[in-house]
């Protein structure tokens, strides 16, 4: 039993990626203060867990319904990943972001749209992620027992992901401005390869299942 949580564990840690996660929440909260990216850290986690927990219930049922085979909708996450990588790595820099929009400009629509995308989604709840719960949580594989140890998994692993987002904030004080710009960049051209790998096999998965 121990054996099988750990592993659910891991492999929910790796397509969750939580320290993959802390670069995107940096770039996208680094105009904001302490408080709001307090805010935008817990909306994120608490989308994401609704995301996971709906493809727990009723993923497998949704996508076979819509017969939608899961590399077609890896790629599909792969292609949307890959294009907000491009904005990290072409998009402005934080010091611009921070001329346009003070601090007290900051409306609460804002502080959702950023906790939805792209830190809820594809960051945390990532299309890797709803594969990978959905698989675990195989009706014709699994008791529903079973099913809720791996709900607990996951929500252990967001639970994570959430105590790292609040620790980056301690991180952003002492990197500044250029740091931050440094690693939107960095991170812009990890992830773009990450969003390329999960298209192409996408890609391949699905020309292997015709």
């Amino acid at each position: 039993m121990l054996s099988v949580l750990l592993t659910q564990f891991v492999l929910i840690w790796a397509v969750v990626d939580p320290i993959g996660s802390v670069p995107v929440y940096l770039a996208q909260t680094s105009h904001l203060n302490a408080q709001q990216r307090r805010l935008v850290a817990l909306k994120a986690i608490a989308i994401s867990a609704g995301i996971l927990l709906f493809f727990i219930i009723i993923g497998q049922i949704l996508l076979e319904a819509m017969q939608i085979p899961l590399p077609a909708f890896q790629a599909a996450g792969g292609l949307v990943l890959l294009l907000f990588a491009l904005t990290m790595i072409f998009g402005e820099g934080k010091v611009d972001q921070e001329c346009k929009l003070s601090k007290q400009e900051v409306q609460h629509s804002e502080l959702g749209s950023l906790a939805v995308y792209p830190l809820a989604v594809p960051s945390i709840a990532s299309p890797g992620a709803m594969m990978a719960v959905v698989m675990l949580t195989d009706n014709n594989r699994y008791s529903l027992g079973d099913q809720v140890v791996t709900t607990l998994v996951m929500l252990s692993v967001l639970l994570v992901t959430l105590l790292l987002m609040l620790g980056a904030n301690k991180i952003q004080k002492y990197i500044g401005n250029v740091g931050a710009a440094i690693i939107s960049r960095v991170m812009g051209l990890i992830l773009a390869a990450v969003a390329v790998n999960n298209l192409l096999i996408g890609i391949k998965d699905f020309y292997l299942m015709a």
